[in-house]
């Protein structure tokens, strides 16, 4: 059987959305190819062109679609600050702690975005512009996915670190409890405070986008194609997946990332699916030439402002210098890994993921020092990095 499947799938400044309305009441603490032999010379130069262009849209892909719209596009000002102002700003995503108790900044080491997918439990958008719920109500939104997005101080390379959603972690104001219920309890800024607690970064900017989203983009470039590297068998509430290459709708793919009970390493090998994802996303757009196709492209800008919410201190002209200065970053340069496994446990009737606490440090401190390539060089075969076949 083919497992190929196909379906058919603003202006001036930032509006703001309210974090706090609507609160309730829950604890927060639930599953929340090479060229030919000939070739002219014409053919030759196009081909060149074409490979310098992959190595720069490569990363333009993903920071626009993690937010960076406004990076170079066609080299027109105005276009970018058009798209940079549809994004949608989130007031108050920082913690109000004083800076003695959060993590110093250190200059020239980068900057670290907290990449946050968002569980709303809402059938309406709840980010982007297109928002017509709060991105946070007590008790009901839970971040079912953080990845930490590091940019080395020279643009030159890019880390994305996965944490876990069960990682049992000491949550500030409310002891040990699973990361995401974080969120729950007190939004960004709460997610904030945790995650610099737990690494010792400081996170510069946030990015938060829900589920709807999520669907939204995936079709807006036409699906993606990921690649299931043998049959998933059908376990509870998990569909089965069958061997070979999927096509699949914004649905689909939603389905894709979100399971974790047909795999055998659960949360671990969710967050495996997730970068894999993200990867056939970047690849989709390149191959869909939707960057180079000014229709195609404006639906995609459209699609992310319409989507995505930012933190209120990422001007327009930050999304565009930020965009603009990761125009030379490589395919080879981008790496996703997760944080380091420290085994599973069973707290207070609680399925959760330890990390390496020692491991951890070394990364945290890594990151914080913007040193990841030395790191990801000595640690090659100990890091938990993506891989080319996932599960």
């Amino acid at each position: 059987m083919d497992a190929r499947e196909h379906e058919d799938g603003a202006d001036g400044q930032p509006r703001s959305l309210s974090l706090f309305d609507g609160r309730g009441q829950a604890d927060g603490r639930g599953e929340a190819d090479g060229p030919p032999e000939e070739e002219s010379p014409e053919a030759a130069a196009g081909r060149g062109r074409r490979r310098r262009r992959t190595r720069r849209v490569l990363i333009w892909t993903l920071a626009t679609l993690l937010v960076m719209v406004g990076g170079g596009i066609g080299g027109i000002y105005w276009t970018a600050e058009h798209y940079a102002s549809s994004v949608e700003r989130i007031p108050g995503a920082f913690p109000s702690v004083p800076e003695s108790a959060q993590p110093k900044p250190v200059p020239g080491t980068g900057t670290t975005f907290l990449l946050v997918g968002l569980d709303a439990r809402s059938d309406v958008p709840t980010t982007g512009g297109q928002a017509k719920a709060p991105a946070w109500k007590e008790g009901a939104s839970r971040s079912d996915t953080m990845m930490l997005m590091h940019l080395s101080a020279d643009r030159k390379s890019v880390s994305l670190v996965s944490i876990a959603r069960d990682t049992w972690v000491p949550v500030p104001g409310h002891g040990m409890a699973k990361i995401n219920a974080a969120y729950s309890w007190g939004g960004p800024p709460l997610m904030v405070d945790t995650v610099q607690k737990l690494t010792g970064i400081r996170i510069d900017h946030i990015a938060v986008i829900d589920w709807n989203g999520f669907k939204k983009l995936t079709d807006a470039v036409g699906g993606v194609d990921i690649t299931i590297p043998q049959t998933i068998e059908a376990k509870g509430d998990a569909r089965e997946w069958l061997k070979g290459t999927h096509h699949m709708s914004g649905e689909q793919a939603l389905l894709y990332v979100r399971e974790r009970h047909g795999l055998p390493n659960g949360d671990l090998d969710r967050t495996k699916r997730q970068q894999n994802f993200l990867r056939a996303l970047m690849i989709q757009t390149m191959n869909a030439g939707t960057l180079g196709n000014p229709g195609r492209l404006t639906g995609l800008l459209q699609a992310v402002g319409d989507v995505v919410s930012v933190d209120d201190r990422l001007s327009n002209s930050d999304l565009y210098d930020l965009g603009w200065s990761l125009r030379d970053v490589r395919p080879d340069d981008v790496r996703f890994m997760n944080a380091p496994f420290g085994g599973f446990d069973n707290i207070g009737g609680q399925d959760v993921v330890k990390l390496d606490t020692a491991a951890s440090a070394t990364l945290w401190e890594a990151i914080r020092n913007d040193r990841m390539t030395d790191y990801l060089a000595q640690h090659r075969t100990t890091s938990d990095t993506l891989g080319e076949s996932v599960r």
